[in-house]
């Protein structure tokens, strides 16, 4: 398939990627504007011939530019071939190596999770600081920047899917169920207390570790949550500020502007 060609008159647009371990998101932006937004499931093994199909008809912009965080390295290749051929631009990888005018204190950096780094950067950037960043997907991610931009660490534990994936396939006789809210703690059925239990579990847990990030910081701090389940946690808990779900693309779209990469 050849490269997607526009008019020389019509405006162009950044793609912003968010290559995550479950899914896929894109972003078009035009200036500072989200124009649109779509996601795909993440395939570790997937081809460019895969990518291209998966989007097909979901990008009707001119892209000039495009910016990937990943942290699935295994499709980056791809990822930048389908780029290339589809939109003839190059599409530039953030790494752990960017200055984004924060001190990274995680050991080593070169471990520590562009996506990570990229919400937290842009956190700061929208919110201020100090903030503490969380982000609520595949995994369970908790940052804290101070008010000397500085990242001074932050912790991991499962998502809510990942416990209830968990739970099915350490259990012989616990299917695997989707999650959301329950309507009652206490449940009659073994999906239903698998849902609340996971649901519940996971509020507690959320709730208790960002309360002991904040006992270890002095004076308040803004709590930013991002990802696909931040705003089901922000509507059943009180420790979450701001739920930005767009956190990462702008994030990307704030450091493609300054041309950090």
């Amino acid at each position: 398939m050849t490269a997607c060609r526009f008019r020389d008159n019509l405006p162009t647009m950044l793609l912003a990627v968010d290559i995550g371990n479950t899914r896929t998101k894109f972003g078009i932006f035009d200036g500072e504007t989200l124009l649109t937004k779509f996601s795909i499931p993440t395939l570790k093994n997937a081809t460019r011939v895969d990518i291209r199909s998966a989007v097909a008809g979901s990008i009707a912009y001119p892209i000039s530019s495009a910016i990937i965080c990943s942290v699935v390295p295994e499709i980056d290749a791809e990822f930048r071939e389908f780029i290339s051929d589809e939109f003839a631009v190059r599409g530039a990888f953030v790494t752990n190596e960017l200055d984004l005018g924060l001190k990274i204190n995680y050991q080593p950096r070169s471990a520590a999770g562009t996506d990570r780094l990229v919400n937290a950067f842009a956190a700061a950037e929208k919110y201020g600081v100090p903030c503490i960043v969380c982000s609520f997907g595949t995994a369970a991610t908790i940052d804290f920047v101070n008010d000397q931009r500085e990242l001074v660490g932050g912790l991991i534990a499962p998502g809510m899917q990942t416990m209830a994936t968990a739970l099915h396939l350490n259990a012989s006789r616990l299917p695997e169920v989707t999650i959301d809210r329950p309507d009652s703690v206490l449940q009659t059925s073994t999906e239903g207390s698998i849902r609340s239990g996971v649901f519940y579990g996971f509020l507690g847990m959320a709730e208790s570790l960002v309360n002991r990030v904040k006992s270890q910081i002095r004076g308040d701090v803004k709590v930013v949550a991002t990802g696909g389940l931040a705003l089901l946690i922000a509507e059943n808990t009180t420790v979450v500020d701001h739920v930005d779900e767009n956190l990462l693309l702008d994030g990307l779209r704030i450091i493609s502007e300054r041309q950090i990469t």
